[in-house]
Parts: C-alpha cells; sequence; structure tokens
C-alpha cells in the first residue's frame, strides 16, 4: 500500500528521512502516526525509526538532544519542529512488567516492530509514502481487530499496560479485541497490579473519552482489568452502570471522573478516596465533588441556591450535562445559576475591610462567619445586595 497524499505533519519531516537515507541508513515514520494516516484520522507525534546508531544520528545533525539515549533515542531540532528519532532496537528482561531491563540496538526493521504492542501499531512508512506491514496490520485495520504482535502472552507480561492501551484502542477506535489476545488480557490481568496508577489513568481516560466507550467498558468487565485498578468495589459498580447507557459521549476529563464517582453512591469521605487513590489533582477532585453535589440535588428535584454557588459556573454546566446522559432533569439549572444575585463573595456591596472602619466587628474569625452568612442571605434573595441593607443586617446580626 502507498500513502498517495502524506499528512502536512509528515511532509514537514520528510527531509529528515531523506537526510538519514542519503547517509546510507534506512529511516521510517512508525508508530500511531501511520495506523492513524491510513485511518484517515488527524495525526498528532511524528515518529522516527532508523537503522542508524544514536551517535550517527547525532553526527548527521547539528541540533540534537538526548532525550532517551540509553534507549536509542535521539531529538532533533529542524527549524522550530523537533523530531524523536529511535534506532532499530530489541528489548529483553521485563521484571518490572513495564520497561526492559536491556535494550539491544540492530539495524534490522523487521526485529524493531516484532517488539511493539498491537499488528495495526507495527506499520512503517518510507518517505516516499510506501508502508511496510510484516505482521499483516493493515488487514487487522480493515477488520476493525485489535491483534497482539506475535504472542501475546509474550507482549502483556512485557508491559502489562498494554492490556489497558488494548482496551482504550477499542473505544477509541471503535474495535474488537482479536480472540487469543483477549484470553491473553483475561489470564494476565493480575499483572496490572504492577504498573503505576499514574500510567494506568492516563488510559483510562482516554477509555472514557473514546467514540464507543462502552466497548472498551464491557472489556475491562469481561477481562476482569477493573479488579486490579484502585478502588475496584466502587470501578467495577460504576462501570457495569456506565455500560448500559445508550448514547455515552464524554468530552473531558471532567466529565469522565464524575461519571465514575456518581454511580457508588459515594459518601464524601469514600468519593475523596476514591479520587485520590487514582492520584487525581486537587483540583479535578473539588470539581468532581461540587458536580456530584448539584447531581444530587437535580437527582432530589430541588434547587438549592448555595449548592450552584459554591459550585460555580463551569460545574453548573458540567451537573447540567452529566445529569442529561443520566435521564435526571436539569432543572433549568443554568438558567437559576444565572439569575444569582451574586456570584462570588467579592461581589457583595460590602467588605471585610469596610465593616472594620465603620466599627461593625472586629478582625477575627467571627468576620469569616459574618461574611459567610451575609454570602447566604443574599443568594438565597433574604436581604438586598445594597451597602445599606447588609450594613443594617449586620448591625442585628451583633444583636443576637
Amino acid at each position: 500500500m502507498q500513502i498517495q497524499k502524506m499528512p502536512h505533519e509528515f511532509e514537514t519531516a520528510r527531509p529528515i528521512l531523506r537526510k538519514i537515507e542519503e547517509a546510507g541508513f534506512e529511516a521510517y515514520f512508525v508508530g500511531g502516526s501511520v495506523r492513524d494516516t491510513v485511518l484517515n484520522k488527524k495525526i498528532h507525534d511524528v515518529d522516527i525509526a532508523t537503522s542508524a546508531y544514536p551517535e550517527e544520528i547525532k553526527g548527521l545533525f547539528q541540533r540534537t538532544v538526548d532525550t532517551g539515549i540509553k534507549h536509542g533515542t535521539v531529538m532533533v531540532l529542524d527549524g522550530s519542529e523537533s523530531y524523536e528519532i529511535t534506532t532499530f532496537r530489541t528489548e529483553s528482561g521485563y521484571q518490572d512488567f513495564r520497561r526492559p531491563d536491556h535494550v539491544t540496538f540492530v539495524r534490522s526493521l523487521s526485529e524493531d516492530l516484532k517488539r511493539r504492542d498491537f499488528t495495526i501499531n507495527a506499520l512503517a512508512l518510507k518517505e516516499d509514502g510506501t508502508i511496510i506491514d510484516l505482521f499483516n496490520g493493515l488487514s487487522d485495520l480493515e477488520k476493525h481487530l485489535i491483534k497482539a504482535v506475535g504472542d501475546p502472552e509474550e507482549r502483556f507480561n512485557e508491559d502489562a499496560l498494554r492490556m489497558m492501551r488494548a482496551v482504550r484502542f477499542a473505544s477509541q477506535l471503535n474495535f474488537s479485541i482479536e480472540e487469543a489476545t483477549q484470553k491473553a488480557i483475561l489470564d494476565h490481568a493480575p499483572l496490572l497490579k504492577k504498573i503505576a496508577v499514574e500510567r494506568i489513568q492516563v488510559e483510562f481516560e482516554k477509555l472514557l473519552m473514546g467514540q464507543q466507550p462502552q466497548l472498551g467498558i464491557q472489556t475491562m468487565l469481561d477481562t476482569n482489568l477493573d479488579q486490579y485498578c484502585p478502588d475496584s468495589i466502587s470501578l467495577h459498580e460504576s462501570l457495569k452502570q456506565m455500560v448500559q447507557i445508550k448514547q455515552l459521549k464524554l468530552d473531558s476529563i471532567e466529565a469522565a471522573w464524575v461519571m465514575v464517582a456518581w454511580y457508588p453512591n459515594l459518601s464524601n469521605d469514600q468519593l475523596q478516596k476514591l479520587l485520590k487513590d487514582w492520584k487525581l489533582p486537587n483540583s479535578l477532585i473539588k470539581t468532581v465533588e461540587y458536580t456530584i453535589q448539584v447531581l444530587k440535588m437535580l437527582q432530589d428535584e430541588m434547587i438549592d441556591q448555595e449548592v450552584i454557588f459554591n459550585a460555580g459556573e463551569d460545574n453548573v454546566r458540567l451537573a447540567s450535562q452529566i445529569a442529561r446522559l443520566l435521564d435526571i432533569s436539569d432543572l433549568d439549572i443554568i438558567n437559576q445559576y444565572q439569575m444569582l444575585p451574586i456570584k462570588s463573595v467579592k461581589e457583595l456591596a460590602v467588605t471585610g475591610g469596610e465593616l472594620i472602619k465603620l466599627k461593625l466587628i472586629q478582625p477575627g474569625p467571627k468576620l469569616g462567619l459574618l461574611l459567610n452568612d451575609l454570602k447566604k442571605v443574599v443568594i438565597h434573595n433574604q436581604v438586598t445586595n445594597t451597602q445599606d441593607d447588609l450594613v443594617e443586617y449586620v448591625k442585628k446580626w451583633k444583636e443576637q
């Protein structure tokens, strides 16, 4: 097969391949960018593999960076562009089930492609657009099939994260997993425990935001991969419910984690534990917490101005989006938020400093309590947000 119209990203990088070839070496575009080109999808990273050794690449180009020279990778800087160029290699000894203990540089493309995860990712593209397909990856692309290169048991023993990559590709590409490959995932699922949570999290999030997340989720359940993820009991309950949603389209990481956190009906402490066990950043944890609070309010078919005030506009909009997926009425929640008298404590018509100057209160903990109380009475429309009305309320508040 020959690509007639090369993507712009490849066109820009072609002089790099030509220069390597003119020096007597082989060079190819490899990996996901080749797969996505065949599928007419937008490509992102451009990876180059070559028979030239790292020192030979460094001798060919003036500007290079040793980004991963131990494993054969040199970054070549070309104007404003940069390209990671990796020497053909073989790998052996995966004691941590993730990274090879030994890397050996080789001159053979076939030896290099043999170590890759799936046939659809083991394609190489020549500078002239010719695709080198040694493992029937093009056929598997046509069949919409994810199949391990060679023995799937060996591939997953080498790198257990490949099991999560398989279910992630199922979701992203709307592909099925080949029978022997899926059986090997089922047999080796416990190895996922050997992988850092942060790496599993990246694959899981991509799965949830794929074009067919139900397919990836169902495969996780069928292969027991979910049992070896953080908080597996809560996760299993969520995935069982999520797979039944007809139109499950999640366009953000925030939406994905709100869905995961929604179904187990967790207490706030349990919710925090789930999200922290997945090593999520505090800002994302807060987003999920606030959005869940708004969703629970909607489920109870009530509007609490304080809940939507605390959540903020972005989280209210996210809750409205998720409510539609869950077939819960959003009670026109976005408009309800827009109608709040204030959207921030900073919008109060009187400040703490002004209250101190008026000698209505002293600096200290009571000031914080007072401002919080002012916020509540204003957002519940019990007091108009004017300085005179707020000062009058404070005077009465002092007398209580």
